[in-house]
């Protein structure tokens, strides 16, 4: 964990806040921010507070209302334009070392936007938090969610006992803010993947192929006794630049993008592809498996593997749920989670010759 932050005692009661206007579009909250700059509020708490609350999960928080700290664009374009997120909140749990974090948008609950609490919202009808500055200048955050960092309905698929272990404690609500400069939380979002650079709608674009994928040694397969694949390519070639040339809609990118898989494994089966359609999702690709190219005996589109940026140029890529065709994906051996070492792949980028049928 990095060294605790000291509040210094110039802060006082007044929001001290620096950094650029926020836009002229976005709402005012004057209690956060007298003067339309960006603020930051921020804990640490101690050991002593920690032993004395032992239900309370948190143990460094952050919110930062202004312009967007992380500065990681999602996979998903924007349809709101650059003012969509005002409120960023992260914490880090004890234990841990890197922070988790969510967005929304705040603004006062009256039908005037000028009176009553101030309450940020999510995607889906979720709550981030309610505000309020106390008399000294701190801000009171409220109403935070056990499950703000999970999916929508994560308790019915995690099943209780991972969900409790995922989500926030029951005591990590009604968290007491100091303010603090705008750059000590930039600090804190940059402890957030703070290498894995522009995302893959960035990186890969509509009109041109790419090839990622990784061949596995003798010694890695040895000392993986349960991983199936031998090698691996993820790509976008001829068929699928045009398929998306002649339907796609390049505003929304990546969005219906077909790309192909291929796979060898251990087994007598060979090299085996499989082309799945691709939507950006938050921070991944969600790729569902697609019979363009294949006939299937069942419906193979709930067979899904996730895309994402990984560090210094990587893609990785996630197959939680037996949905790469290292087996036949109407078998019943691709029923429910992937059992075996080829759950993530770390891939890089290769040639296009690489990746040639």
């Amino acid at each position: 964990m990095t060294s605790r932050i000291a509040v210094g005692a110039a802060l006082g009661a007044s929001l001290f806040v620096v950094g650029a206007a926020l836009a002229d579009d976005t709402p005012k909250l004057t209690e956060l921010s007298p003067n339309g700059a960006d603020a930051c509020f921020g804990r640490v708490y101690d050991a002593a507070h920690l032993k004395a609350h032992p239900k309370q999960k948190v143990a460094r928080i952050f919110f930062y209302y202004g312009h967007d700290p992380v500065s990681r664009p999602n996979e998903e374009p924007s349809t709101f334009g650059g003012a969509a997120y005002d409120g960023f909140l992260t914490t880090t749990v004890r234990g841990t070392k890197k922070p988790e974090w969510a967005a929304g948008w705040c603004k006062r609950q009256s039908e005037d936007g000028k009176s009553g609490q101030i309450h940020c919202g999510m995607e889906c009808d979720r709550t981030l938090a309610s505000l309020k500055v106390d008399d000294k200048g701190r801000l009171i955050v409220s109403n935070v969610q056990p499950d703000v960092y999970l999916d929508a309905g994560a308790e019915e698929e995690l099943g209780t006992a991972q969900y409790n272990k995922q989500a926030l404690g029951s005591e990590d609500d009604n968290f007491r803010l100091d303010p603090m400069p705008a750059a000590t939380c930039k600090a804190e979002f940059a402890r957030i993947d703070p290498a894995l650079g522009a995302p893959l709608r960035e990186r890969l674009k509509p009109d041109q192929a790419f090839c990622y994928g990784r061949d596995y040694d003798a010694a890695h397969l040895k000392s993986h006794p349960d991983q199936v694949t031998q090698s691996i390519r993820v790509f976008r070639g001829p068929v699928e630049l045009a398929s998306y040339a002649s339907g796609g809609d390049v505003a929304n990118w990546p969005d219906g993008a077909d790309i192909a898989v291929s796979v060898t494994t251990r087994l007598k089966t060979g090299k085996v592809t499989q082309t799945y359609s691709c939507q950006g999702e938050a921070d991944q690709w969600r790729c569902a498996a697609s019979s363009k190219m294949s006939d299937f005996a069942c419906d193979v589109s709930q067979k899904e593997i996730f895309l994402k940026r990984g560090a210094n140029g990587t893609m990785m890529l996630a197959n939680p749920n037996s949905a790469l065709a290292i087996v036949d994906l109407c078998s019943q051996a691709a029923d429910g989670k992937t059992k075996s070492d080829d759950k993530v792949y770390r891939l890089n980028p290769m040639p296009q010759s690489a990746c040639a049928p």
